[in-house]
């Protein structure tokens, strides 16, 4: 039907990972989807995205708002929305007062003091977030504060809410004690799938990482997301992720992606013991 949302693999299909300690830091260790970080995906909004709810592709990942990791996060973007003109912003005139709401961030847990900031997202008009510009918009359909970071030559990391850039990389962070007594950060970079949202994920109408027509980037993800995960990991963890994935693409050894194009077969003659 036509209706239909593009298709997407499975969930659980074999993955490379590499694990490795941060050049920088010693007491740092990081563990990377492989996998992921060689496939074709890149963003298709405007351009293929069907949305996250079902009858509103224009809207993309915009349609429930962004709600914010932390302090430093709501300080950056609400700099950020002090620099947003009329030209970048369609809804304007009904946001500039209110631009966040209070909400669960999940169900059945009430927000309390300590993670006030958690339970804040950017407010919802219309059934979208409010800095998302609408189709027939003189300033261009898509996020307003990342129009304005390309107008004025930022990243648009630099302005838009953590979990909005970050997406669909997911970097988990834990400290782990090791026999020997000594402790580490570990941080894991991967794929950002439906179970990134909890259980409410398997209910979104499309998820672009798991579906073929978002993969048809020309150069892998680790290239084209350098930014994202320069800010996630460092400079220089991130300069060894990319040596170590390029290193492993260019010997062929990549378990690959099943929604990217298929990888130039590679194949590897192996001598027996004693050949």
């Amino acid at each position: 039907m036509d209706d239909e949302p593009p298709e997407e693999v499975g969930l659980d299909f074999p993955r490379e990972w590499v694990e490795f300690p941060d050049p920088a830091d010693p007491e740092h260790v990081v563990r990377a989807d492989l996998t992921w970080l060689t496939s074709a995906w890149t963003c298709v909004f405007g351009r293929g995205c069907a949305g996250v709810d079902e009858g509103r592709p224009d809207d993309g990942c915009c349609s429930h708002g962004a709600f914010f990791t932390d302090e430093d996060d709501l300080d950056r973007v609400t700099a950020a929305v002090a620099d947003l003109g009329d030209e970048d912003w369609q809804l304007a005139p009904v946001g500039r007062g209110a631009w966040t709401e209070e909400d669960r961030a999940e169900d059945g847990v009430a927000p309390d003091e300590d993670d006030g900031v958690r339970s804040l997202r950017t407010r919802r008009v219309d059934g979208a977030c409010v800095f998302l510009n609408r189709p027939g918009f003189a300033g261009g359909t898509g996020c307003a504060l990342h129009a304005m970071a390309l107008r004025t030559g930022v990243h648009p990391l630099t302005t838009k809410p953590d979990v909005c850039w970050q997406l669909p990389v997911r970097r988990e962070q834990e400290h782990v004690d090791r026999p020997d007594g000594t402790r580490v950060l570990v941080s894991s970079i991967g794929e950002f799938d439906r179970r990134g949202w909890g259980p409410g994920g398997h209910d979104l109408h499309w998820w672009c990482t798991g579906s073929p027509t978002a993969h048809v980037a020309p150069e892998p993800l680790v290239d084209t997301y350098a930014a994202e995960l320069t800010a996630l990991l460092g400079g220089p963890a991130y300069a060894e992720l990319r040596r170590l994935t390029h290193l492993r693409l260019d010997q062929g050894l990549i378990a690959p992606h099943p929604a990217s194009p298929r990888p130039v077969p590679v194949e590897l003659h192996r001598r027996r013991p004693g050949a």
